[in-house]
C-alpha cells in the first residue's frame, strides 16, 4: 500500500512539472526572442514616432544591450502603466522595460531588477498661466491638476492635494490636451516626459519643486515566481552600471541627471 501510494505521488509529480511552463530564460533561449513590454508614448525611454513607427529611448537602446547579452532578439509589445501589470502577469511579455517606478502597489504584484533611474515630480503648466506661476500655486482651492491614469503621480497627488483638485486623465485624453484646452491649470509628470514638452511645445514651462518632494526610483519588472529569471535582469543592471552602457544610454537621450550608477 504504500508502494502503491509513493508511486502515485511520484506520478503526479512528473506530471506537475511536464505541466509546468517553462523557465522565461530557457523560453528566450529556445525561440530567439526577448518580448519586452514599453510604454510607447514615453519621451526618452521608449517612444515610437507616429510618422515612421520607429522607436527611440534609453529603454530601447538598453532592451537591445539587454537582448544582445541574450543573444535573442527583442520584441516589443505595447504596454502602458494602467495595463502593466496585466500585461506581465499575462505573460505577453518577458520584462517591463520603461522606466517602471517601483512603487509599492506594483511592488506587491510583480518584481524589480536593482534601480537604474530614479525621478522627481514636476508640474507642467503653460507660459502665459496666471493661476501657477510657482510649486506653493499647485495646491490652492480652485487649482486643477491634471494626472495620468495609472502612473504613480496618481496615488501621490492624491495624498498630496488638500485644497485643489484632482484631475484623472485616461486615453485617448492626453495631459497637454487638457492643459492647451484650459480644462486643467497644470498636469504632474516626471523627468524624463517633461523633456518632451520642454523639447517640443514653446507654450509649456516647468514648475520644479522647491525642495525633493516624491523621489522614485526607476527599475525594470518581471512576474513573481522565477527568480533565475529575476536575477537574469538585475546581473544586466548591474553589468550596464558598471561597464559605461547606462550613462552613454542616459546621454544620448538627455537623461544623465536622473541616472542611478548603483
Amino acid at each position: 500500500m504504500r508502494r502503491l501510494a509513493a508511486a502515485l505521488l511520484a506520478s503526479l509529480g512528473l506530471a506537475s512539472a511536464a505541466a509546468a511552463p517553462p523557465a522565461i530564460g530557457q523560453r528566450v533561449r529556445d525561440s530567439g526572442e526577448l518580448r519586452v513590454c514599453i510604454w510607447p508614448d514615453y519621451y526618452g525611454v521608449s517612444l515610437r514616432d507616429p510618422r515612421t513607427g520607429r522607436l527611440s529611448g534609453i529603454d530601447i537602446d538598453l532592451s537591445a544591450a539587454f537582448a544582445a547579452d541574450l543573444k535573442a532578439r527583442p520584441v516589443y509589445v505595447d504596454s502602458s502603466f494602467a495595463t502593466l501589470v496585466d500585461d506581465l502577469l499575462g505573460e505577453r511579455c518577458d520584462v517591463a522595460m520603461f522606466a517602471v517606478g517601483m512603487t509599492p502597489q506594483r511592488a506587491q504584484a510583480l518584481r524589480f531588477s536593482r534601480p537604474y533611474l530614479e525621478s522627481d515630480i514636476y508640474a507642467v503648466t503653460t507660459r502665459s498661466s496666471r493661476v501657477v506661476q510657482r510649486w506653493q500655486d499647485l495646491d490652492r482651492p480652485g487649482v486643477r491638476i491634471a494626472v495620468q491614469a495609472g502612473t504613480f503621480m496618481e496615488p501621490v497627488m492624491a495624498a498630496a492635494l488638500k485644497h485643489a483638485n484632482l484631475v484623472i486623465v485616461r486615453p485617448p485624453d492626453t495631459r497637454e490636451r487638457e492643459l492647451e484646452a484650459g480644462r486643467v491649470d497644470a498636469f504632474m509628470t516626471d523627468y524624463p516626459y517633461s523633456r518632451r514638452l520642454l523639447d517640443n511645445a514653446d507654450w509649456a514651462r516647468l514648475v520644479a519643486p522647491t525642495a525633493p518632494f516624491s523621489v522614485l526610483p526607476y527599475a525594470y519588472a518581471v512576474k513573481p515566481g522565477d527568480a533565475a529569471w529575476l536575477d537574469t535582469v538585475d546581473a544586466f543592471v548591474a553589468r550596464i552600471q558598471k561597464d559605461g552602457r547606462l550613462q552613454a544610454a542616459a546621454k544620448r537621450h538627455g537623461l544623465s541627471a536622473i541616472v542611478r550608477s548603483k
